[in-house]
């Protein structure tokens, strides 16, 4: 069975009945009332991860891989690596169970999220100046002391949980065309375009890469996975320097574009969202709308689109 087999939108189904009670069903929201409008004329609508339990949609994820455990991985304890949002996700999901768990985070992430990892229960380590550095750390300390690995963004029952997101966009905005993703590793863009391409005949799916870390439109372009040379974006959680090949995979065969946008835009998104909204998103999170306040990708007049914003944070309140 290859990669691509483990994540069937059944799997995806089952995960939004197994994590039903451990996560938000977040809003999706029209911006018909807002002062500047994102774009002209073609009709827009946010989903709102970032009001999600432990602050994005990483908590839906992590939860479904967790809870798939048997009780005896459960309580040898978790162990990750991230860039803050997924880490938050499985403190929270470990926490929830009883179980203990272990964060390996580059220096390159915030010390408010290291704080907040704390606060939930975590033991934070911090090693290396990217994610890629604390993830080969992650997986020989889950190798060393006997732990449960939970990776970002290939695992299928974590693709599958970050799936349930593209469900309930399409539960809430049935006449959705267009659905406009940011990319990391590409986990949470495999959950939602599988989900999505399986269930709406035409959909289409955009992903969105920060220009200083475009890992997957590289390993597209060349066919194959490419580690990127280094990462001179500052949107952390969208800036691993390799994906998966499932990833890849699935994002080859499911996401119909991707673009790119700068840090900049990024920010600006996050300001306006702020603005209009009051929304404290990080800059991350930004990076599906600015995509569309840009014209990095440009939708049709009728077109219904909605952009996933998918974490929160202070970038658009500085």
């Amino acid at each position: 069975m290859s990669d691509r087999q483990f994540l069937e939108l059944e799997h995806i189904q089952q995960a939004h009945e197994r994590i039903k009670d451990a996560v938000r069903r977040t809003p999706c929201l029209r911006t018909r009332f807002f002062h500047s409008p994102a774009i002209q004329d073609a009709s827009l609508s946010l989903k709102l991860e970032c009001l999600q339990v432990s602050g994005s949609f990483k908590a839906r994820g992590a939860s479904n891989k967790v809870l798939t455990l048997a009780a005896a991985a459960r309580q040898r304890g978790l162990v990750t690596a991230s860039g803050g949002n997924h880490g938050l996700g499985v403190a929270y999901a470990g926490r929830r169970i009883g179980a203990p768990v272990h964060v390996y985070l580059p220096a390159s992430t915030p010390a408010s999220k290291a704080e907040k990892l704390e606060r939930w229960g975590a033991r934070v380590i911090f090693a290396g100046e990217v994610w890629d550095d604390a993830n080969a750390q992650a997986q020989q300390a889950a190798e060393r002391d006997g732990m449960t690995y939970v990776h970002p963004f290939a695992d299928p029952a974590v693709m599958a949980g970050q799936g349930t997101v593209g469900l309930e966009i399409l539960k809430q905005s049935p006449s959705v065309d267009t659905v406009v993703v940011s990319i990391g590793g590409g986990g949470l863009i495999s959950g939602v375009a599988t989900a999505l391409k399986a269930s709406k005949a035409g959909i289409k799916v955009i992903g969105v890469e920060p220009g200083g870390a475009p890992t997957l439109t590289r390993s597209i372009e060349a066919g194959r996975i490419v580690e990127l040379d280094a990462i001179t974006t500052e949107a952390n959680t969208l800036a691993p320097r390799r994906t998966e090949q499932m990833n890849l995979d699935i994002v080859r065969e499911c996401v119909d574009e991707i673009v790119l946008v700068e840090d900049d835009d990024m920010r600006a998104a996050a300001r306006w969202l702020w603005f209009e909204m009051g929304l404290a998103i990080e800059l991350s999170a930004g990076a599906a709308v600015a995509a569309l306040r840009t014209g990095a990708y440009r939708p049709s007049p009728d077109e219904n689109i909605c952009a996933v914003v998918c974490g929160s944070g202070t970038d658009g309140l500085q």
